[in-house]
């Protein structure tokens, strides 16, 4: 009987190290994992934003003229698939009016472009919407959450229908895509990498630390910040439109343009209001002159920002100055050598980082982080 009592005892005291050896998931962890997948698709997103930079670049968005999400996995296979793809190419304006002389070697490159564009496309809306059923089913989702994880998801599967609806306006009567349409797929490329890194770094701070941070929000500054992002958005919707007419090769001098402040062709088209959009000498000059205006604010944030005390949020606010500066001396390089494939798509990794380096003193000015004290 003694025995039988100590083994219960031994088998008790093993059940009980058992369960404290096993893990626990704390809500804190729960935000942290879920924290790691937005950002963890953010960069997919910056990658996507890259390659579909170099797709438009190298003129390869309309080698591919059919739009089939399952069966348009596979790339051809065989002599014989790639036959019917090139055969398919054929048929649209920007080979018989463009590229007529074009053979199977320089299709195959301009087609694996935009293969892997919509390809890289596919493991984004699955590395997002699989992970986020996966946490809603295990509820693991913090309150207040869902609807804000889901709304990214639905914007990256609309992100896959306005391609379409871009590439589908270069099929007919074009021999490129419609620049709206490209700005347009661009500029909710950017509002769904602003939305992951601003979601990625709610979740990533404990919940009852960014109870106490909000306490301490600088609300001027975040709607300065807001301003300033608005103008961001503006000035890549308006780069967008400078890549869709090719307007970066026309005009190649600074801070001139082909000798004037304004050239004289840039409001030569009618009605008026067109030139800010279709006529390639405006839209370049917009886009000077809302980079000088961008410019000018974050100057103006910087020095707003000084006032704060607050040394990381100043930090912070450095970076971004530095982003911008960059970004802006390269766009100048970038017209000075007429747009070249390398420096047009550095200036565009340029303005992939100053987007999150805004979202990020954004984050900062809106939850401060805590500040220790220096000793004496």
């Amino acid at each position: 009987m003694a025995e039988k009592k100590q083994r219960a005892l031994f088998e008790e005291a093993n059940t009980n190290q058992r369960e404290v050896a096993s893990p626990v998931v704390t809500p804190d962890r729960r935000r942290h994992r879920i924290a790691m997948w937005q950002f963890a698709v953010a960069g997919l997103v910056v990658l996507m934003i890259v390659v579909g930079g170099l797709t438009r670049l190298t003129d390869s968005g309309l080698s591919i003229t059919e739009w089939n999400l399952v069966t348009g996995i596979l790339p051809p296979l065989s002599p014989d698939g790639w036959a019917a793809e090139f055969a398919k190419y054929q048929k649209i304006p920007e080979f018989t009016e463009m590229n007529y002389d074009m053979g199977m070697t320089e299709f195959k490159r301009i087609y694996w472009w935009e293969w892997g564009h919509r390809f890289l496309g596919r493991i984004i809306g699955l590395a997002y919407l699989i992970p986020l059923v996966v946490f809603l089913m295990r509820k693991a989702v913090p309150a207040g959450w869902t609807g804000r994880l889901v709304v990214p998801g639905v914007l990256i599967l609309l992100q896959g229908v306005v391609g379409w609806w871009m590439v589908s306006s270069g099929l007919t009567e074009r021999v490129d895509v419609a620049p709206y349409r490209l700005a347009v797929h661009l500029g909710l490329a950017f509002v769904i990498l602003g939305l992951l890194v601003w979601n990625g770094l709610r979740l990533a701070r404990p919940e009852h630390e960014t109870l106490v941070a909000r306490r301490q929000r600088f609300h001027g500054l975040v709607t300065a910040i807001d301003g300033i992002g608005v103008l961001t958005f503006i000035q890549i919707l308006a780069g967008a439109l400078v890549a869709g007419h090719d307007a970066g090769r026309g005009y190649t001098d600074w801070p001139l343009m082909n000798g004037a402040i304004l050239p004289p062709e840039a409001t030569e088209m009618t009605p008026f209001w067109k030139n800010f959009f279709e006529n390639p000498a405006l839209v370049q000059f917009d886009h000077r002159m809302i980079g000088y205006l961008l410019f000018a604010g974050i100057v103006w944030l910087w020095f707003r920002s000084r006032r704060s005390g607050h040394a990381r949020l100043k930090r912070w606010h450095d970076w971004v100055l530095v982003a911008a500066t960059g970004q802006m001396l390269w766009g100048i390089l970038t017209v000075l050598n007429g747009a070249p494939l390398v420096y047009a798509i550095v200036h565009q990794i340029g303005a992939v980082i100053l987007v999150v380096l805004l979202v990020r003193a954004r984050y900062e000015a809106a939850y401060p982080s805590e500040q220790k004290i220096a000793r004496a």
